[in-house]
């Protein structure tokens, strides 16, 4: 049996007033984002990794635009995102982090909340073209079955149309590419930085 992706018919104008507009069912934190990228953008800085180009896959509303300007005042933000209607909206690329393609490479890949809609072979795609895009960093954030497992994850807000694949499945895929570092952010193996052992998350 053959499991399809989500298709992006499925990421129209209701799905975002759902998720992301309605204060009651959101699962959108501003404010987290605010943290999260500040954590990342600093930790990046502190491990050397000069970025001038970043590419937000799944960009959503746009939500790290924001943190980007402020912490890479002179970087290139690019915004990619599947859903034709907030491309519309917003004025973002239309691609999917499955295939999508660049004229050059970026210093800071970010990937939030993306791979979860995924199926198991797209997953694979997905993670071998991140490592094509990245050239120095990258933030990915998706759930796993473990998550719903520990009750980590609530299953009144989440989107009950997210694959639950073993955190193994991503972390096969993107240790081909990456290093992991931990908090989410990993470093291209492309990367010319030195890593101490204790500062990565695996042996690797």
């Amino acid at each position: 049996m053959c499991v399809l992706s989500a298709d992006k018919s499925l990421f129209d104008e209701a799905y975002y007033q759902r998720y992301y507009f309605n204060k009651k069912t959101s699962v959108v934190d501003p404010e987290h984002v605010q943290r999260l990228g500040a954590f990342v953008c600093s930790y990046l800085q502190f491990i050397r990794v000069p970025v001038a180009r970043v590419l937000d896959i799944g960009c959503g509303i746009g939500l790290w635009r924001d943190v980007v300007q402020r912490h890479y005042p002179h970087a290139e933000f690019h915004g990619v995102e599947y859903s034709e209607y907030l491309c519309g909206r917003f004025g973002w690329k239309r691609g999917s982090v499955v295939n999508y393609t660049a004229s050059k490479p970026f210093d800071l890949v970010i990937c939030q909340g993306v791979l979860p809609y995924l199926s198991a072979a797209d997953v694979k795609l997905a993670t071998r073209n991140l490592a094509r895009l990245s050239t120095g960093a990258l933030y990915v954030e998706a759930v796993a079955r473990e998550d719903f497992e520990q009750d980590i994850v609530d299953d009144e807000l989440t989107d009950p149309r997210l694959f639950k694949h073993r955190a193994q499945l991503y972390r096969q895929g993107l240790n081909e590419g990456f290093v992991e570092l931990g908090g989410g952010v990993w470093l291209s193996r492309k990367a010319e930085l030195p890593v101490f052992a204790l500062e990565r998350a695996n042996d690797r």
